[in-house]
């Protein structure tokens, strides 16, 4: 026998093997990860008991901020949904970005996110994920250039229309630019409950893209009105949560806006509200689960948050559940109950799992953190800051100068956020000399004590950051400068 040639063989086996492993090593390695942003619908920030809920529990949530970092200070784009979403994914704030407000496109649709914005998942896609939107958009209709896949979305599978959202069992959804007829909905029919049927989209997207990058983005339209969640989930809390509120809405054919967009009556809401939050935690947890059983989890960043605080429609209870925690308002509101709201990012080995941050963060900050972590050059012109150095606890952690958002209903509304000092001013369009209130947040998180008269140079301040915060929209008109007493 040989020895040399078979010492000789074993050297080129174990050569192969080793450049084969080093190979294998250096696609782990170089793989960008996967990015999954999660989005409730009105979910306030006393909804979660990892936030303080106490009448019922949500563990599936409560366990990614054990395996993650749970954000105190976290803000959505806006208080209601179409102006939100379009900061998430644009990283500007709302005296930036395309849409401002709620504007409704018939038959169907809101009025679109323009081509010239560049989004999250364009800029995703030139990062060379594959990209996929499910649940509800908002922010174009379909075949408009806000349709979702005009805007970097390879998948979309929903509701491309907000208000035709607030109806569970919807006579259709949208799958990229193909209507699906729901013919188990038809008429008055309740066969088939359209976020189960979104769910199971989202999951056959993991599953299909789990070789490559991904940017999964799932708007769900829970807990958002109406109160609508199958019989199995509402029976785990009923008679849980006397005495029951009863909702009188719509619900037969002919009566006007049946399932577009008026809500369905509701004898159970307390119970039926706490079933559609437990719903919504049992389809995150499925979504963490898939991606541990392919492997994916530490090469994956999960974030959960909410669009705005609580919503007071359809039936929905916030003051008995106490929704939104130790904040004043509710969603339309500016003060902290309508906006911050909570936030998780888990990503096991990168982000210290049970860890928190009081970090000031809002949605326009997403963008250029995804931007961070992918390498990608900036779109333009945005407002957010990178939190990737607090995710990773690396480095020095850029602050913002101030938050500034905007809401063009209720007569005009404004606010500020600027270290611990909270700037808010109501009826801005219809009374022009409106006071501005000032909040100390550190020592008056419930925003009880206007100290205005007392900081005058602060309020000097917030009024000068007013002025410039905004730029005109020939759309969603609403010149911050107008109503500010010029001095």
């Amino acid at each position: 026998m040989n020895v040399k040639l078979i010492v000789s063989g074993f050297c080129i086996f174990l050569g192969i093997a080793c450049s084969s492993q080093k190979e294998e090593q250096k696609t782990t390695i170089t793989k960008k990860p996967n990015i999954i942003y999660l989005l409730a619908d009105d979910l306030g920030y006393g909804d979660l008991s990892c936030y303080g809920q106490q009448k019922f529990e949500t563990p599936h949530i409560d366990q990614l901020a054990a395996t993650g970092m749970k954000f105190t200070q976290h803000y959505a784009g806006n208080t209601v949904c179409a102006p939100s979403r379009s900061c998430l994914l644009t990283g500007q704030h709302t005296g930036h970005t395309p849409i401002r407000g709620n504007k409704e496109v018939q038959p169907e649709g809101q009025y679109p996110l323009p081509d010239s914005i560049v989004t999250l998942g364009e800029v995703l896609k030139q990062a060379g994920y594959v990209t996929g939107a499910f649940g509800k958009w908002g922010l174009g209709a379909p075949g408009s250039e806000g349709d979702p896949n005009q805007q970097g979305f390879d998948q979309f599978f929903g509701y491309n229309c907000q208000r035709l959202a607030h109806n569970y069992y919807p006579w259709h959804l949208w799958e990229n630019q193909n209507k699906i007829m729901l013919k188990d909905n038809e008429g008055e029919n309740k066969g088939v409950y359209a976020p189960n049927l979104i769910q199971e989209k989202a999951m056959e997207f993991i599953e299909q893209n789990k070789d490559t990058s991904f940017f999964l983005y799932v708007p769900f339209v829970m807990p958002h009105a109406e109160l609508a969640v199958p019989e199995d989930y509402v029976a785990k809390y009923r008679g849980k949560f006397d005495p029951e509120y009863t909702f009188h809405g719509v619900d037969q054919m002919g009566e006007e806006y049946f399932k577009e967009g008026a809500y369905g009556s509701q004898p159970e809401a307390h119970a039926t509200f706490a079933a559609m939050v437990s719903l919504l935690d049992a389809q995150v947890g499925e979504i963490v689960d898939k991606v541990k059983a392919l492997g994916l989890d530490s090469n994956t960043l999960i974030i959960f948050s909410s669009d705005n605080g609580p919503h007071q429609e359809g039936g929905a209870d916030p003051d008995f559940f106490d929704s939104n925690g130790p904040l004043k308002g509710y969603k339309r509101d500016l003060y902290e109950g309508g906006i911050r709201v909570p936030m998780i990012a888990s990503w096991p080995g990168k982000i210290q799992a049970g860890s928190e941050t009081n970090f000031i963060s809002a949605f326009w900050d997403i963008l250029p953190t995804v931007m961070d972590i992918t390498g990608v050059n900036a779109p333009g012109s945005i407002d957010g800051v990178s939190f990737l150095p607090t995710l990773l606890d690396k480095g020095n952690q850029t602050q913002h100068d101030y938050l500034y958002w905007e809401f063009h209903e209720k007569g005009g509304r404004v606010a500020i956020r600027k270290g611990k000092w909270k700037a808010v001013r109501y009826n801005v369009l219809e009374n022009p000399d409106s006071p501005l209130e000032l909040y100390d947040l550190s020592a008056d998180i419930h925003e009880d004590q206007n100290v205005a008269e007392q900081h005058p140079e602060i309020v000097a301040e917030m009024e000068d950051i007013l002025r410039t915060a905004s730029t005109p929209s020939p759309v969603f008109t609403f010149d911050a400068g107008t109503f500010l007493n010029e001095k």
